[in-house]
């Protein structure tokens, strides 16, 4: 018996019907039986058995071309409190830096040694960018991953430092010291960079977002390398990020 059905066979049900819908990722679908059985690693009665509860309560929708994520996974995912109060207090900030810049917008999170983007507003110009809401990316090849870094605590970028890293372009920095630099540099300036790191012709700069004196989002505004203007953009991110920390702190108040 392979190491992978032995830690298999240990997952609950839950554990494993939550393996099912993460095999979805990134585009929701459409995924045939045997798709969702081969990234699970799961036989295909047990995924064909999973797949059909999942549809029965409506976090699964099955089409004539295959099985996507349904409905109500939506309506729950839009509930998150700490998302949706983020996003509440982000959006008009958000939308204010999108009318000064007609740029593309980002707002992340940090999952783990990953940023989650659960905010965009796309440019009416914009370039093809890797980032899409509810998608995530490394931590350090962005600057919204990199903002969120530079203020985590100094365990998990430690970790960071510690691990293999990851390279989305010939750009993105891959050398531990060479990132410990750029995350004192992002420190002392309150900003993060990214030039070319997670898409080629492409560059960033991102701010970080407080709350309780904790990094729990960044800002970012995404451009063309082309028409790369820091020294334009940079105020206007951070004065965005602090509207936000100070948007949130005013909830809580």
């Amino acid at each position: 018996m392979s190491s992978v059905k032995r830690n298999l066979d240990r997952l609950s049900m839950v554990e494993k019907s939550w393996l099912v819908l993460d095999a979805f990722r990134p585009t929701g679908g459409p995924l045939r039986l045997m798709d969702v059985a081969e990234r699970c690693h799961l036989p295909k009665t047990t995924a064909y058995r999973l797949l059909t509860e999942l549809t029965t309560i409506g976090v699964v929708q099955r089409r004539p071309d295959g099985y996507y994520l349904g409905r109500r996974l939506f309506e729950l995912g839009s509930i998150v409190p700490l998302e949706r109060d983020l996003r509440h207090a982000a959006l008009p900030f958000m939308h204010d830096l999108y009318e000064a810049t007609h740029e593309t917008i980002h707002l992340g999170v940090r999952d783990g040694l990953d940023v989650i983007y659960v905010e965009k507003i796309r440019g009416h110009e914009s370039f093809a960018l890797p980032s899409r809401v509810g998608g995530r990316l490394p931590l350090t090849c962005t600057g919204v991953g990199k903002a969120l870094l530079a203020y985590s605590p100094p365990e998990l970028v430690e970790e960071v430092l510690a691990r293999p890293l990851r390279r989305l372009t010939p750009h993105s920095i891959v050398n531990a010291k060479q990132l410990e630099e750029a995350l004192g540099q992002i420190q002392a300036a309150g900003l993060a960079y990214d030039r070319e790191e997670s898409q080629l012709g492409g560059a960033c700069i991102a701010a970080p977002i407080f709350q309780d004196g904790a990094a729990v989002a960044a800002l970012s505004v995404s451009v063309p390398l082309a028409r790369f203007q820091p020294t334009r953009l940079a105020p206007a991110v951070k004065t965005s990020a602090l509207g936000i920390s100070r948007a949130l702190a005013r909830s809580l108040g």
